[in-house]
């Protein structure tokens, strides 16, 4: 053991600085693999047992000081280190469909942190912007609100070990340059999964009609939208649309950015007002310890079926038919 900590381990007991040190990165020898060039030759393949790489560990260590201290010397000689590739992510080498998912640094948290509260633009436009999903954007600035919130009440804040987990983990990186691509976190359109869709279903149609996605919307619930209305970001479409006919970001009418501000401002004053009629019809009753509160429910909220959502509780354990035996799943009629 101890063999194996002064010669390929001293690279974990050392850990590179601004770079993931997971096991799959070096070789038996304790080499960064990326950082020769080429990283065929010593890449781990599913082929590399556990007896291989003791072999490969019994061997004389010198291979390894001097690959060591070459690495050492690179680093001070200040030549860049090149990015993680997909199999320096794999923390676990008996588990290799597994890759870390990199996380937001702590530049671009603050700066989303800033374009909310500063700038007071939307969820969605900081989404857009910086490529990270509108849920993990709303999370940043409620949680970095409490951040501010604590620092200015004097409460300690466990930062070292926040440093200490970021440093274990591929971050995405945030570049104040203007003229810097912006960076890119994760897919922020992806289309949510409704409940109306999860079913089987056949649904027969004429030769000549034109099927789109407003028909298989309408087939599925009659009050479904289509997919490019669902989206998150459906402004991304005409954004699609100007850069297909080689016309950039700043194209894009002041008209339609102004629509699409007031679109969601309607929609933060709609919920507003649902939320305030809601509070409103709720009888509030405080005691020493609890509030119970107590709303006017009618029973044919439920619908006929049974499954309205203004029922009252959740009513589990209703699975659509369309898999149930007995049921025809075939159609019967064109209409």
């Amino acid at each position: 053991m101890f063999q194996w900590l002064n010669g390929p381990g001293t690279a974990f007991r050392d850990p590179l600085p601004g770079s993931t040190n997971y096991l799959n990165a070096y070789d038996p020898q304790g080499n960064l693999i990326r950082a020769r060039g080429s990283a065929a030759p010593g890449r781990r393949s599913d082929k590399d047992t556990p007896e291989n790489e003791a072999k490969e560990e019994n061997k004389d260590g010198s291979e390894s000081a001097s690959g060591r201290n070459e690495f050492e010397q690179n680093i001070a000689s200040g030549r860049p280190i090149p990015k993680e590739q997909a199999d320096d992510l794999i923390p676990f080498p008996m588990n290799r469909q597994f890759r870390s998912q990199p996380v937001l640094s702590e530049e671009l948290r603050d700066e989303i942190y800033r374009r909310i509260a500063e700038e007071n633009k939307t969820v969605r436009t900081v989404s857009t912007e910086l490529g990270v999903e509108m849920n993990r954007v709303g999370a940043v600035f409620r949680l970095k609100s409490i951040e501010h919130q604590w620092t200015r009440e004097g409460k300690p804040l466990a930062t070292p070990y926040a440093r200490a987990v970021n440093a274990m983990l591929p971050r995405t990186a945030y570049d104040s340059n203007p003229k810097a691509v912006p960076p890119h976190h994760e897919p922020i359109n992806d289309l949510p999964v409704h409940s109306a869709t999860i079913r089987q279903l056949f649904h027969p149609v004429p030769e000549s009609m034109h099927f789109n996605r407003e028909s298989a919307a309408k087939a599925f619930d009659r009050n479904l939208l289509p997919a490019d209305k669902r989206i998150p970001h459906p402004e991304l479409i005409e954004l699609a649309r100007l850069t297909s006919e080689n016309r950039g970001r700043s194209d894009i009418p002041n008209a339609r950015r102004q629509e699409l501000e007031k679109e969601e401002a309607a929609i933060l004053n709609m919920k507003r007002e649902q939320n305030a009629r809601h509070e409103a019809a709720t009888k509030k009753v405080d005691t020493s310890r609890w509030q119970f509160r107590f709303e006017n429910i009618k029973v044919e909220s439920v619908g006929k079926d049974g499954r309205g959502r203004g029922g009252v509780g959740a009513r589990y354990g209703i699975p659509p038919q369309d898999r149930k035996k007995g049921q025809i799943k075939i159609p019967t009629r064109v209409e």
